[in-house]
């Protein structure tokens, strides 16, 4: 494990993550009024977030078994600086000195390598019990929290105190700051002895971090693809709304980037306390199927009763169910597919695992633009109720694993 032990690498893995999250959401709370202030409308805020989703998809599971096969410390480094690049760009795009556009435009570039919380689940899953994994993925969440939190009331306040510029700044000396931190601390690997032995029986080589038939392999493995369908099509419709949020709080919420920064800042409240605590706690007292089909249902109601959402009040009384499906979806997703390949191959799992969320930012904007306009903030409830009414009566039908043992 090198210099430091199993749990100062676990908390500097939750620390590394924090800060990630937290500069994360600072680009969140100023990227919409910096497109604007740049001139540029909705479409072409559209076009950088599919941009930016386009590259993360496709570098998820790629970086995913870089991850496997380079260790820990390398994808963490790594993850970092492609950070560092994006905000040195975002940051320059703000300066009324150079073509702000044109960097925008280029700024989505080091996404496709920007994966800290991938990196960050494998080393959690490599350093926990099969029966701890559910509870150690949960208490990633309330990095998740934390960083939502700081993250957006940073960039909010920072904005409207320094202008959009500082945001970019600060997150670009943090991701610098977090690089040499993972280089200089993180262990090489974090896998067990012998476990990348298993990536390259003898007499063969090593197959290519860019081998996408050994990446699309994982999903064809028994009760893999089951549970990976679910993950992604039951949080599409959420993700659609999380998406399209930014201009949802500008247009239909009317709220300035202060307020939309307090808003989410609530919303991080509710993930930290939610995935970090009660996520763990339902897990040692629930199976993980039955978790499953309960973040489905609780999907199916708080779509039902944002159909007729009116006010930014009554979305804050949606937030809890909306976060804990969205919570235990994810968690518990997460914990069946890493269950379910071996210790050699974690990280490009989790890699799959991660690109959902691009997914989602790829088709997103275009989706979710077309539908806000079309029909308004009720139409996401509408397709939220639909959708997971589905998905729970296939849950109900069919089974997701035929080998329950390595799944459940």
């Amino acid at each position: 494990m090198g210099a430091l032990g199993r749990p100062r690498v676990i908390l500097l893995t939750h620390l590394l993550v924090a800060l990630e999250l937290t500069c994360l959401f600072m680009r969140f709370s100023i990227m919409p009024y910096l497109t604007r202030r740049l001139g540029l409308d909705s479409v072409a805020f559209g076009y950088l977030q599919t941009a930016f989703g386009v590259l993360q998809l496709l570098g998820g599971p790629v970086f995913g078994r870089f991850a496997d096969q380079r260790g820990a410390r390398a994808a963490f480094t790594l993850s970092f600086l492609a950070s560092s690049a994006f905000y040195l760009i975002l940051a320059a795009a703000c300066s009324p000195a150079l073509p702000g556009v044109a960097l925008l435009y280029v700024s989505p570039l080091p996404a496709a390598l920007m994966h800290a919380l991938p990196a960050a689940q494998m080393v959690i899953t490599d350093l926990s019990a099969p029966e701890e994994r559910q509870a150690a993925l949960g208490r990633l969440g309330l990095c998740f929290g934390v960083g939502m939190i700081s993250g957006s009331l940073l960039g909010g306040t920072l904005s409207a105190a320094c202008g959009l510029r500082c945001p970019a700044s600060v997150a670009l000396v943090a991701n610098l700051v977090a690089a040499v931190l993972s280089f200089t601390c993180i262990p090489i690997s974090t896998k067990r002895v012998g476990t990348h032995a298993q990536a390259a029986p003898p007499g063969r080589a090593q197959a290519s971090v860019f081998d996408l038939k050994a990446i699309s392999r994982l999903l064809l493995r028994p009760g893999i693809l089951p549970v990976f369908l679910v993950k992604v099509v039951s949080g599409f419709p959420s993700g659609l709304f999380m998406v399209m949020f930014s201009i949802i709080s500008m247009d239909f919420f009317q709220l300035d980037a202060a307020q939309a920064g307090y808003l989410m800042s609530f919303f991080g409240v509710l993930q930290m306390v939610i995935q970090g605590l009660v996520i763990g706690w339902l897990s040692s007292h629930f199976s993980e199927r039955a978790l499953l089909q309960t973040s489905v249902l609780g999907f199916i109601m708080v779509g039902l009763a944002m159909a007729p959402m009116s006010s930014v009040f009554h979305f804050c009384l949606l937030m809890p169910g909306l976060v804990f499906s969205l919570c235990a979806l994810n968690v518990v997703t997460d914990s069946m597919l890493t269950k379910a390949v071996s210790a050699s191959d974690t990280g490009t799992m989790l890699g799959l695992c991660a690109s959902v969320q691009p997914l989602t930012r790829t088709l997103g904007p275009t989706v979710g633009g077309l539908l806000y306009r079309s029909f308004g903030v009720p139409v996401f409830g509408h397709v939220q109720f639909a959708t997971n009414v589905l998905v729970l009566l296939a849950l109900w039908r069919q089974p997701l694993a035929q080998k329950p043992d390595k799944v459940w």
